[in-house]
């Protein structure tokens, strides 16, 4: 069934109106739905609530964003953050008997004008009416139930944070927990939410990370609460906790304790209890994606094998001999020593004035010669620029800063010039970010540059500058500032001449070096034309892969149709051209790559995906979570696509694989109407440096190999 424009459909007429949405699945469904009266939400403060009659009378709850609230740049991202925590218990336990333990998810749209969440309506009041009234059969059934519901949340990575007297309900026979309208992954810094006593006091202030045992805290309060009839001050143990016998293990086995590091785990909790576990028990449903994970470790071993990157060294690659060969040091970008250890940093100092460097458009020699440089004016006139009379050391640096620098074998058309700090800094990076037309190159470029803009490398030990003040700010005014606006940038045109997007001077480990982006045309990188001549001196890759294109998930379809794109076995023929055109050295291309699977946004509510998707970059490079996530990366595309889209993992020597959102939603005509949302888009990039020694505390030789 195709999905009408903007998701919900309500048809205005003289029956019920219509309400589509899709399932936890993804599935399309369309009902007659009759609307009550919206009511305030006070725990999601943007949102709306009312009670809705889906066909013949199968009563829901729905809360909608509606299109007033929109304006807050926080609402949607936390009513998102609530859909994808319901959709993962409805996913991994809707099916179980024991998975009654929460509020059931019926249906979402993100995509609709005013999105919104579907649950079912459940039996049983809030808890908070049986204090001081539980026989002892029901407190065990209570809190044995909590336990549970507790140890079901961890399984999948999940802290709901809002366990309390009011929200969770006892119908004399189970508990059930409110929505997950508070959950956070376990791991991600903790956010100040909840009141004493029953959020902990590290999630009343907002310290640390999530953590499982936040809801243990919560459950013993709230356990305390129905046994003693009164709230607890929520700074520890109850000063009268040793007159309730039912709450001896909680006490023993430390749940009241202030710190999470001092509470038991779920799963120890429900051993003192003596609760059964059935996750403990069960079998387990099997890895769809194990297979693929396999093939991923296979190829991962067998180029360290062949690198020499093992402790094999004898068994690595070689090549005839040449000239100009290239030991494996040199293949890893690391220089050799006379005993084998890669060198210490050289100190920073100023690079001679006279060094050429190669052209990154026309890949020629370029010396820097003080009669060659010149400024570009409003109207782009290159005007000479002649310093021979300013000797005043600041504003020599501050014009030279600015200027540019005329190459010598410009001709004609292709008449170019390189920004002057590009040949006064340390050995330049070039990255071109390779893949067909509307993948999203031009939209991750200028979501990578806007989050640089932010700070967004500070925490990695790199600073970034302007490798030209004034183009700079024209890209970030022509691109990352109407992107940010929720605009949908223009697709790249065709070129004649290859020219880099922007630029950054880059400092990290203490060198300084040029860093400059190209962003071409699809279909530029597809043809092996003189326009992809410049691609024999780009220094790494980033291939932006399109979900839409590869694929085989059928609730993309309708996003496709609607986008006109069709699904290629075959792959990407930027890919293709591109790799085919690289040098390389035996069967592997030495320039580093990362594979950014674009769009991830549009399958975030896989499980693989949202592991990586829904968590912020962590302050600090990690090369194990790298692999993880690459290994990840790798088994969704090789489950759902065919082996093409993983061409440049085969024939890269050094590649990582990494799930980003530019825009984190669907454009709408020229607009993405709910605003404009980046997602880990710097992780390709972070790869991309530390694999060329950029990156401060990264071993090159151990990122994406």
């Amino acid at each position: 069934m195709n999905r009408p424009e903007g998701g919900a459909h309500f048809a205005q007429g003289p029956g019920p109106d219509e309400l589509e949405f899709f399932t936890h699945k993804e599935d399309p469904v369309r009902f007659a739905a009759r609307f009550g009266a919206d009511r305030p939400s006070p725990e999601r403060p943007s949102l709306l609530a009312r009670k809705v009659i889906l066909g013949a009378g199968w009563q829901v709850n729905q809360y909608r964003l509606p299109l007033s609230a929109q304006g807050d740049p926080q609402a949607y991202g936390t009513l998102e953050r609530e859909v994808a925590a319901a959709v993962a218990l409805e996913r991994r336990y809707g099916s179980e008997r024991y998975g009654e333990v929460f509020t059931r998810m019926i249906g979402f749209d993100l995509e609709a004008p005013e999105p919104f969440i579907i649950y079912r309506i459940h039996g049983g009041e809030p808890i908070s009416g049986r204090r001081g009234a539980l026989s002892v059969d029901e407190q065990h059934r209570v809190l044995a139930q909590l336990a549970l519901s507790v140890r079901l949340l961890e399984d999948v990575g999940l802290v709901h944070r809002a366990i309390a007297p009011e929200t969770v309900r006892w119908d004399g026979t189970h508990v059930r927990l409110t929505e997950p309208y508070g959950a956070l992954r376990t791991k991600e810094p903790r956010s100040a939410f909840g009141t004493a006593p029953w959020a902990s006091p590290e999630q009343r202030e907002g310290t640390g990370v999530t953590d499982a045992r936040d809801d243990l805290w919560a459950v013993a309060q709230l356990m305390y609460f129905l046994l003693s009839g009164r709230a607890d001050k929520g700074a520890g143990p109850p000063a009268d906790l040793a007159d309730f016998r039912r709450l001896a293990a909680l006490d023993h086995g430390g749940v009241f304790a202030p710190l999470a590091q001092a509470r038991p785990t779920p799963a120890e909790l429900m051993r003192l209890l003596n609760v059964s576990d059935p996750l403990a028990t069960a079998a387990g449903a099997g890895d769809s994606l194990g297979r693929a994970r396999a093939e991923y470790d296979a190829q991962r071993a067998r180029k360290r094998r062949e690198l020499g990157l093992d402790g094999h060294a004898d068994e690595a690659i070689t090549t005839p001999p040449a000239p100009a060969r290239r030991s494996l040091r040199s293949l890893l970008g690391v220089p050799p020593t006379a005993n084998g250890a890669a060198p210490a940093q050289p100190a920073p100092g100023p690079p001679a004035p006279t060094r050429s460097r190669l052209c990154p458009h026309c890949l020629l020699p370029v010396t820097f010669d003080e009669s060659m440089l010149i400024t570009i004016s409003a109207k782009g006139d290159r005007v000479p620029l002649d310093l021979s009379t300013e000797h005043r050391p600041t504003h020599r640096e501050d014009a030279m800063r600015q200027a540019f620098h005329r190459c010598p074998h410009a001709e004609g058309d292709r008449s170019h010039e390189l920004p002057v700090p590009y040949l006064t800094n340390g050995e330049p990076l070039s990255i071109a970010l390779v893949g067909s037309s509307a993948v999203g190159k031009t939209h991750l470029l200028a979501a990578m540059l806007g989050e640089i803009e932010q700070g967004g490398l500070k925490s990695y030990g790199l600073t970034c500058r302007p490798l030209n003040p004034a183009s700079h700010r024209t890209f970030l005014r022509e691109r990352v500032q109407g992107l940010h606006q929720g605009k949908k940038l223009a697709s790249t045109g065709q070129q004649t001449f290859a020219r880099f997007a922007d630029g950054l001077l880059v400092t990290g480990r203490g060198a300084t070096r040029p860093v400059v982006f190209f962003d071409l045309a699809g279909e530029d990188l597809a043809e092996e034309g003189e326009v992809t001549g410049f691609l024999m001196g780009v220094g790494a890759f980033i291939f932006v892969l399109d979900p839409l294109r590869a694929l085989r998930l059928p609730f993309l379809d309708p996003v496709r149709e609607r986008n006109k794109l069709r699904r290629r076995d075959l792959g990407d023929e930027a890919f293709t051209t591109v790799l085919n055109r690289i040098p390389r050295r035996g069967p592997y291309i030495e320039a580093p790559a990362a594979v950014a699977v674009n769009k991830s946004d549009l399958v975030r509510f896989d499980p693989s995906v949202d592991r990586w998707l829904g968590r912020a970059l962590p302050p600090h490079f990690d090369a194990e979570a790298v692999r993880a996530e690459s290994r990840d990366a790798y088994a969704f595309v090789s489950h759902h696509a065919s082996s093409a889209w993983l061409k440049p993992f085969d024939d890269c020597a050094r590649c990582t694989l990494h799930f980003v959102a530019a825009t984190g939603g669907q454009a709408r005509g020229d607009e993405f109407p709910h605003g404009v949302r980046p997602r880990r888009v710097l992780a390709p990039l972070l790869s991309i440096f530390a694999m060329c020694g950029l990156l401060p505390g990264a071993e090159p030789r151990e990122v994406g190999a």
